[in-house]
C-alpha cells in the first residue's frame, strides 16, 4: 500500500512539473526571426491558469493560460532590429538570445521548394556553381526554420526544426529558392530575413490545404473520398500489412549497407526504400501535410509565403487552379492577416523538347492554370518556362539562383515597392489584320527580345482549328504572327507545350509564359 501510494505522488509530482514548465511553440527559439511591423503573436504550454509574460525589446505582455494549458499573446510591433533576448516567463524563465525582428516568409511546395544549395546526402539536390554558393553564403541575418516531414491525418499542435543562422556551414541545407530569395531581399532592404520552410518532395497541393477548406469545393470531394478509401483499407488491414513492411525494410537496409559497402559510395543515387504503406505519411493524399507542417505554424506573423509546386499534380490538373485558389485562400484565412503576398514559380521546362505547334499534356494544363491563379489578388508568379537550360530531363532544374532572383523582382516591385520590372511580357489582346495575328503585351520593360535574334515557340490556325508552326517578328511593343499554311488565322498560342521552344522576353531578362488567344 505504502508503495503504490509512493508512485502515485512521484508520478503526480513529475507530471506536474512538466505542465508546469512554460514552454513555447518550437519556433520561439535561439536565432528567430520576428515579423517587423505588425503585432507578434508568441504562444506555448503552461500549467492550466500559470500567469505567462513574454518581453522583447523593451516591451512586456503578460496573460494567463486557459483550462487546457494553452496561452497565446501578442507583442506590440516593432521596426526591424536586433540582436534582442526574448524572454518568456511563469513558474520557470526562459530565455532566448540572438533574436532579430525583420521579414518572414512562409516556403512551401514540393521538391523544387525542398531542394537545398548543396548536394549533401541527397544526390538531386546542389545548385549551379554549388562551391562558390556556399563558400560565400555569410549572411548571418538570414535564418532559416526548416520544418521536419511530419504529415499527420489529424491536426498537430507543434511541429519539429529550429532556427539557423546563415553561414558557409550551414547553408548546404537551407532551401535554395528560399535562401536566394532571401539574400535578394536582403541585399535591397538590409534588414534581417527569416525564412519558414515547410516543403517537402513529390507533395500535391491538396496535402497542404485544411480538410475543412476541402470540404467546402465539390470539385475537390473526389481526392477526399479517395484518401478515405485508402484509410479505411489501411486500418482494417494494418495488421498484416505492416509486419509485412518492417520485413522489407530489414532486408532493404541490409542490401543498401552491403551495395554501399562494396561500391565505397553513400553519396551517389539510392535505390528507393520500401513506401511504408501508412496513408496518412504519403505526401499525396490531402490535408496530412497541412495537419502537421502548417497549422502548428499559425499564427506566426508572416510577411508573405513562396510557393513552388505543381510537377505532382498531373492527376488532377484539370482541378488545379481551384486546388490553388482553395490553398491561398484558406491560408489567408487562418492568418487572419488578411491577403498576404502568395508568390509562386510557374513550372519549368522539362522533358523531350516538342517536336509539334501544339501538344497538349497534362502539366501544360498545371502551367495554364497558373497562368489563370494570376486573377488571385496580392499574387505573383515567376516564369521559369527555361530555366532548365540544356539539362530538360532533370525535373529539379539547378539554376534556383535565378528563380530566387525573379521571386525576389516580384517582391521588391509589388510588397516593398520599388520601381523596378518584375515580369516577362504578359500576353493582352490581339487583333486580326488580313493574314496576321498581332499581338499585344503588357510588361514590355525596355523591350521586347527574342532569343538568339528569332521567335520560336509560336502556333497558329486557321478556322479548320489545325495548328501549324507559325513564323513570328517583333514590331515594336507587339508581336505579328502568320503563317505560310493559313490565310485566314483566327488563333495563336505560343510554347504550349511541357518543354517548348521558349523564345519571347523583355530586355530585363524576364520570360513570356504560355498563352493562347482562344479558349477551346
Amino acid at each position: 500500500m505504502k508503495k503504490n501510494t509512493f508512485l502515485l505522488l512521484f508520478c503526480l509530482i513529475i507530471t506536474t512539473s512538466l505542465f508546469a514548465d512554460v514552454k513555447p511553440a518550437a519556433l520561439f527559439c535561439e536565432h528567430m526571426v520576428l515579423q517587423r511591423g505588425v503585432e507578434i503573436p508568441v504562444w506555448g504550454k503552461a500549467w492550466p491558469k500559470e500567469s505567462v509574460s513574454v518581453s522583447l525589446n523593451g516591451t512586456s505582455v503578460t496573460v494567463k493560460a486557459d483550462a487546457s494549458g494553452n496561452w497565446m499573446l501578442k507583442l506590440p510591433k516593432q521596426k526591424a532590429g536586433g540582436p534582442y533576448k526574448l524572454e518568456i516567463a511563469g513558474d520557470n524563465i526562459i530565455t532566448f538570445n540572438d533574436v532579430y525582428v525583420g521579414e518572414v516568409w512562409l516556403c512551401s511546395g514540393q521538391s523544387n521548394m525542398d531542394m537545398t544549395v548543396a548536394k549533401e546526402d541527397r544526390y538531386w539536390c546542389g545548385v549551379n556553381n554549388e562551391a562558390e554558393e556556399v563558400a560565400n553564403a555569410n549572411y548571418p541575418q538570414i535564418r532559416v526554420f526548416d520544418v521536419d516531414f511530419t504529415p499527420s491525418n489529424s491536426l498537430k499542435e507543434d511541429v519539429v526544426g529550429k532556427w539557423e543562422v546563415c553561414s558557409p556551414q550551414t547553408v548546404g541545407h537551407f532551401s535554395a529558392v528560399a535562401y536566394f530569395f532571401a539574400r535578394e531581399i536582403y541585399k535591397k532592404l538590409n534588414i534581417p530575413m527569416g525564412m519558414v520552410t515547410s516543403a517537402f518532395g513529390a507533395s500535391t497541393a491538396e496535402t497542404w490545404i485544411s480538410k475543412e477548406a476541402m470540404e467546402a469545393h465539390p470539385n475537390l470531394k473526389p481526392l477526399l473520398d479517395s484518401y478515405a478509401q485508402k484509410w479505411n483499407v489501411f486500418t482494417a488491414d494494418s495488421a498484416m500489412i505492416m509486419p509485412k513492411y518492417r520485413e522489407d525494410v530489414a532486408k532493404f537496409k541490409g542490401d543498401l549497407a552491403a551495395a554501399q559497402a562494396a561500391a565505397g559510395d553513400v553519396t551517389s543515387k539510392k535505390p528507393k526504400a520500401p513506401k511504408n504503406p501508412d496513408p496518412e505519411l504519403d505526401q499525396h493524399n490531402p490535408y496530412v501535410c497541412y495537419n502537421g507542417m502548417i497549422a502548428p505554424l499559425i499564427p506566426y506573423a508572416i510577411k508573405g509565403a513562396l510557393w513552388y509546386q505543381g510537377e505532382s499534380n498531373g492527376p488532377s490538373a484539370k482541378n488545379y487552379r481551384e486546388i490553388m485558389e482553395t490553398l491561398i485562400t484558406d491560408w489567408r484565412t487562418r492568418w487572419a492577416q488578411g491577403n498576404f503576398p502568395f508568390l509562386y514559380v510557374q513550372l519549368a521546362n522539362y522533358g523531350k523538347p516538342m517536336t509539334e505547334p501544339v501538344k497538349h499534356e497534362a502539366l501544360m494544363t498545371v502551367r495554364e492554370a497558373q497562368v489563370q491563379n494570376l486573377s488571385i489578388p496580392n499574387t505573383g508568379m515567376a516564369v521559369a518556362i527555361e530555366n532548365a537550360g540544356d539539362q530538360p530531363t532533370n525535373i529539379h532544374p539547378k539554376n534556383k539562383q535565378a528563380i530566387g532572383y525573379r521571386l525576389g523582382l516580384i517582391a521588391r516591385a509589388k510588397v516593398y515597392g520599388e520601381r523596378v520590372e518584375y515580369s516577362g511580357p504578359m500576353y493582352k489582346n490581339y487583333k486580326i489584320k488580313k493574314n496576321t495575328i498581332v499581338l499585344t503585351f503588357d510588361h514590355v520593360g525596355k523591350g521586347l527580345l527574342a532569343k538568339d535574334e528569332k521567335l520560336t515557340g509560336f502556333a497558329i490556325c486557321g478556322e479548320d482549328k489545325k495548328w501549324v508552326f507559325a513564323d513570328a517578328v517583333i514590331a515594336g511593343k507587339k508581336v505579328i504572327v502568320s503563317g505560310k499554311e493559313v490565310e485566314k488565322p483566327v488563333a495563336v498560342r505560343y510554347c504550349w507545350g511541357v518543354n517548348p521552344p521558349a523564345s519571347l522576353s523583355n530586355k530585363d531578362g524576364l520570360w513570356t509564359p504560355n498563352f493562347r488567344t482562344d479558349n477551346w
